[in-house]
C-alpha cells in the first residue's frame, strides 16, 4: 500500500497469506475495516486500531464446512465451538434430506429426522421463519441453508413407503418454492434413508426443476454407496441433467469390505460427468461413517460404536459387540433394544478415503452430528485433520491445495459471494493457524476435544476464537441466496 495512511480496525501483520485459490502463499499484512478485507499488502504501522503479530503463521480464508447437520446447533449452541475451534466460519446446513424447516410434525419423527433434533425442535412451518430465527439470535458462524427432501416428504406425504402422488409433489413444490423465495440455497436429498427411499427419480426431478430458475443447487446422499454405488451415481447425474441444476454428491465413499478399492471406478466416472455437467462432491477424512443405528449396516462394518440411544442412554460411546455380549443376545437383537439410536460404522478403506480427498474436485465437509451424545470425532476434528494429518504428515496435497478445498472451491460451488477468498473487498472471514502444529485432537474415545494449532478465527471481521478459546462474539449471518446472487452480479459488473 502506498500514499496516505488508511484507518483500519485490524491489521494481521507479517503472516503467510493463502488466498484460497490454490495459489502459493505470499508474505503480507491483512488489513480489515468493518466486516471486509481492506488491503493485503505491506501496511504502515499505526494505521489500525488493533494490530496482531501473526509472523510464522498462515493466514487463510475462514473454512467452509459444506456438509453439516448444524440446523439446530446454530440456535441451541450458537457459540458453535465445535466449528470455530477448527477454523470454520461458514456452515452449509440441511444436508442428507434433513432440515429443521419447513415442518411442524404431527407425530413422532421418523429417523433420520431425529438426528438433528426432537419433535420440539421442528417448530418452523415456513423456511423463512427458521432464517428469521437465525437473524434474531445470530450464531458465531455464517450459515447457508438447504431444504431437506425428507423434511418436505414428512410434511406432505402420508405414507412414506411409497412414491408421492401428483398432489403431494405439488405440495412439496410449493413448500420448496417458499423456501427458495426466503433465501434457501437449494434442495438436499437422503435417498438411502427410509423417508425418501421410495421416491423415484421422477419425484426428485420434479422438485429439482424448481431450483434451476432460482439459481439454486441440489445435493444428495445417494441411494446406495455400497454394492450399487455406480447405479446411484448414474441416477445422481441424471437428476442434474434432467432438471438442469448443479449437483453435489454428499460425503462420497464406498461402503463395505466387498467394495474396498472401488473409488478406482467411481472417481473416473465422476470426473467424466464433471466434464459434461455442473457437478461437485465432498468428503470427510475418516474411515468411519455415522448415522442412525440400522441392523442392515452392521454386517458391512468392522466395528460399530453407539453414539446415542433414547432407550438405553448409558450405551453411548460403547461398542455394539460388547453390548450384545453383555446382554447375551445377537447384535441384531441389541440393535432392536437400543432403538431409537445412532452409531458410528467402521466400514471404509483408508486407500479409498485418500483417493477421494486427493481428487481435485473434492470439497471438505465434516458431516458431524452435534445432537449426538457421543459424536463422531469428525464434528470437532475434520479440518485440522485434513491440514495436519493428510496435508502435513502424509503429504497428500500441498497446503495451498488443502486450503482451496476448504475455501475457494466450496464458495464457488455454493455461490457464497465474497467468501472463501482473501482479497480486498471480500468479507473478513479469516482463519490464522500454525501450519507446523495444526492437528485434530478429537478421537473416537474423546470426540469433543478441540483441535490444536488454531490461533485466531474472524467471522465478518470479529474474533470468535482466539488463543484456544471462544470469545463469546456471535457475528454470524444467515446467508440468503438472493442477497449473495445480487452481490455476485455487482462484483462482476464492477470488475
Amino acid at each position: 500500500m502506498s500514499g496516505a495512511v488508511a484507518s483500519y480496525d485490524l491489521v494481521l501483520r507479517g503472516g503467510s497469506v493463502l488466498d484460497g485459490t490454490g495459489a502459493a502463499a505470499v508474505g503480507a499484512d491483512v488489513a480489515i475495516a468493518g466486516d471486509r478485507i481492506a488491503a493485503i499488502d505491506r501496511v504502515p504501522r499505526g494505521s489500525a486500531r488493533q494490530e496482531i503479530d501473526v509472523a510464522g503463521l498462515t493466514v487463510a480464508p475462514g473454512f467452509i464446512d459444506v456438509h453439516t447437520h448444524d440446523d439446530r446447533a446454530l440456535l441451541a449452541t450458537p457459540a458453535m465451538d465445535a466449528k470455530v475451534s477448527q477454523g470454520v466460519t461458514t456452515v452449509i446446513s440441511g444436508n442428507c434430506g434433513i432440515s429443521l424447516a419447513p415442518l411442524v410434525p404431527r407425530g413422532a419423527l421418523p429417523p433420520p429426522l431425529d438426528l438433528i433434533g426432537d419433535e420440539e425442535s421442528y417448530r418452523y412451518a415456513r423456511f423463512g421463519d427458521y432464517l428469521d430465527a437465525l437473524d434474531a439470535a445470530p450464531p458465531a458462524t455464517n450459515a447457508a441453508c438447504l431444504v431437506g427432501h425428507s423434511t418436505l416428504r414428512v410434511g406432505a406425504v402420508d405414507a412414506l413407503e411409497r412414491a408421492a402422488d401428483e398432489s403431494e409433489i405439488a405440495a412439496m413444490r410449493r413448500a420448496l418454492g417458499e423456501a427458495l423465495a426466503a433465501g434457501a440455497i437449494g434442495l438436499s436429498s437422503g435417498l438411502w434413508y427410509a423417508p425418501a427411499n421410495a421416491a423415484p427419480r421422477s419425484e426428485l426431478v420434479a422438485l429439482a426443476k424448481e431450483l434451476g430458475a432460482a439459481g439454486a443447487i441440489y445435493t444428495t446422499h445417494m441411494r446406495d454407496e455400497a454394492d450399487h454405488v455406480l447405479d446411484s451415481l448414474d441416477e445422481t447425474f441424471a437428476v442434474g441433467r434432467e432438471a438442469s441444476v448443479p449437483v453435489v454428491i454428499s460425503h462420497h465413499k464406498v461402503l463395505g469390505r466387498q467394495n474396498f478399492g472401488r473409488t478406482l471406478e467411481t472417481l473416473p466416472k465422476i470426473a467424466a460427468a464433471i466434464a459434461a455437467q455442473p457437478l461437485g462432491l465432498d468428503a470427510y477424512p475418516y474411515i468411519a461413517s455415522s448415522t442412525v443405528l440400522r441392523p442392515q449396516n452392521v454386517p458391512l462394518a468392522l466395528k460399530v460404536l453407539i453414539t446415542w440411544s433414547k432407550s438405553r442412554p448409558e450405551a453411548a460411546g460403547r461398542e455394539l459387540a460388547a453390548i450384545a455380549r453383555e446382554w447375551d443376545v445377537s447384535e441384531v437383537e441389541a440393535c432392536a433394544r437400543l432403538q431409537p439410536a445412532g452409531a458410528i460404522y467402521f466400514m471404509m478403506n483408508e486407500a479409498d478415503v485418500r483417493r477421494v480427498l486427493a481428487f481435485e474436485h473434492t470439497m471438505i465437509g465434516s458431516d458431524g452430528l452435534p445432537h449426538d451424545v457421543h459424536p463422531h470425532p469428525r464434528l470437532w476434528g475434520t479440518f485440522a485433520r485434513v491440514l495436519g494429518h493428510y496435508c502435513r504428515e502424509e503429504r497428500l496435497f500441498p497446503l495451498a491445495e488443502a486450503v482451496r478445498k476448504m475455501t475457494g472451491l466450496p464458495a464457488a460451488r455454493f455461490g457464497l459471494a465474497g467468501r472463501g477468498r482473501l482479497a480486498p473487498g471480500a468479507y473478513a472471514d479469516v482463519t490464522v493457524f500454525d501450519a507446523d502444529a495444526i492437528i485434530d485432537r478429537a478421537t473416537f474415545a474423546a470426540p469433543t476435544t478441540p483441535a490444536a494449532g488454531i490461533h485466531l478465527v474472524l467471522v465478518n471481521g470479529e474474533a470468535v476464537w482466539r488463543d484456544g478459546a471462544a470469545t463469546g462474539a456471535r457475528p454470524g449471518r444467515a446467508l440468503r441466496r438472493q442477497h449473495m446472487q445480487a452481490e455476485q452480479r455487482a462484483n462482476q459488473a464492477a470488475s
